[in-house]
């Protein structure tokens, strides 16, 4: 069963920069609630409650439980903006959810038991995560809080694709629904000695050239 994620907000009727900048001096956060058969809604939350809340995952892949002024809406984050260097959110959106209707979440992956796979422990192997989430689409009951990626059995050489990762019920992938080539890795592993060879490769051209060059100025 899910975890429930509550989140008290209180509504506003004063809107525009001013009020905002008001709101953010007050150490609130100035945001909206929209989607649905209902008019979107301007509401203000603490600002200390969501700066804690959002150092969590579940905060940008949950269904939030949004309790403005004692009435519940669940909702997905869809846009947190933030100030460019001071520890400051600036402004939140919110979109209402409906438990009939299909949505599309970005959903986190947990890598589980890399270190326990041969490619893991090998030294001179490198595993890339390609991704560090996808989007999932799903009825709001089946959304995922994340997705888990078992590397246990990984070994060198080995790519894992989208289509290879084991899904709840009731949970698609919509990328895979655009054709093959839109099944893109997920988890590479390979030796780390392709890369240093790689990057050594163009250095050992430039060499020659550049004494040739030196050999041709005399």
């Amino acid at each position: 069963m899910a975890t429930e994620h509550n989140i008290k907000a209180t509504g506003r009727n004063v809107e525009g920069k001013g009020a905002s900048r008001r709101l953010r001096r007050a150490a609130s956060i100035p945001a909206i609630v929209y989607g649905g058969k209902s008019a979107p809604q301007p509401i203000q939350l603490d600002h200390e409650k969501i700066w804690i809340a959002q150092q969590s995952e579940w905060f940008y892949a949950s269904i939030l439980n949004l309790d403005i002024d004692g009435k519940v809406e669940q909702v997905l984050l869809r846009d947190m903006q933030r100030h460019p260097f001071k520890q400051l959110i600036l402004h939140l959106d919110f979109q209402r959810v409906d438990a009939n209707q299909t949505l599309r979440a970005k959903v986190p992956l947990h890598f589980l038991n890399e270190d326990k796979s041969s490619a893991g422990k090998a030294a001179d192997v490198v595993v890339l995560h390609e991704l560090n989430d996808v989007e999932v689409s799903c009825l709001p009951k089946d959304l995922p809080e994340f997705i888990e990626v078992d590397l246990s059995e990984l070994t060198v050489g080995d790519i894992i694709h989208l289509s290879e990762l084991k899904l709840p019920a009731g949970v698609e992938l919509p990328e895979l629904k655009l054709g093959k080539e839109h099944d893109v890795a997920v988890v590479i592993a390979k030796h780390g000695r392709e890369d240093a060879v790689e990057e050594a490769a163009p250095e050992a051209a430039e060499v020659p050239a550049a004494k040739v060059s030196k050999k041709d100025d005399k």
